[in-house]
């Protein structure tokens, strides 16, 4: 399974990047989502946006590897600080230049701050136990519409870059994930 979604995700990210490679102005649903968040107040949009922030995303990658590393699991401490730190600069360095997607003299196909928050939330969805999932199954998807609202308010992204970095950095981890196999300890409750 994780490969098939590992492989649509990337096809997404692929997809909407040739879709807006090079273009600079909002399609239409960007510019549809740009309307509704329009006169929001900028509070409101900067805290949509607040788990996106690399001082809130940082702590939990670190969070995660000392929690693996203290039940036993090396090889997911290693995924856990590997994960969203390789999706990020894959991203920087490869993708945004090769999409050349601008706005505000800036690339930003696939958004970077929706790379690093995904890739963490992806990282923990498949550390977590399965009740843990549920809550991460939920709270992840309400997180990104939050921030892409938030982005295009604030005028940092189009929803479409948010939309390709969630898909890019789903299928990156994933893709790491069956690089560097599951730790197994029946008493944390881990299952793949």
């Amino acid at each position: 399974m994780r490969v098939v979604v590992a492989a649509g995700c990337a096809l997404v990210a692929l997809l909407l990047g040739l879709l807006f490679a090079g273009d600079r102005g909002p399609g239409d649903v960007d510019a549809a989502a740009q309307s509704v968040v329009a006169g929001w107040p900028r509070e409101v949009l900067v805290a949509l946006v607040f788990p996106t922030e690399p001082y809130v995303v940082w702590a939990v990658v670190p969070a995660a590897a000392v929690w693996c590393l203290r039940t036993a699991r090396p090889r997911d401490a290693l995924f856990a600080a590997l994960a969203p730190a390789l999706a990020v600069a894959v991203n920087t360095w490869v993708l945004k230049p090769l999409f050349d997607r601008w706005k505000n003299d800036t690339l930003v196909y696939p958004s970077g701050h929706t790379v690093i928050m995904v890739a963490t939330l992806v990282v923990v969805f498949v550390l977590v136990g399965r009740r843990a999932r549920a809550i991460v199954a939920v709270v992840g998807p309400v997180l990104l519409v939050c921030v892409a609202l938030g982005m295009a308010g604030l005028g940092y992204h189009y929803v479409t870059d948010v939309a390709g970095g969630a898909a890019f950095a789903t299928s990156a981890v994933l893709a790491l994930r069956g690089l560097i196999p599951l730790d197994r300890r029946a008493d944390v409750g881990v299952r793949e």
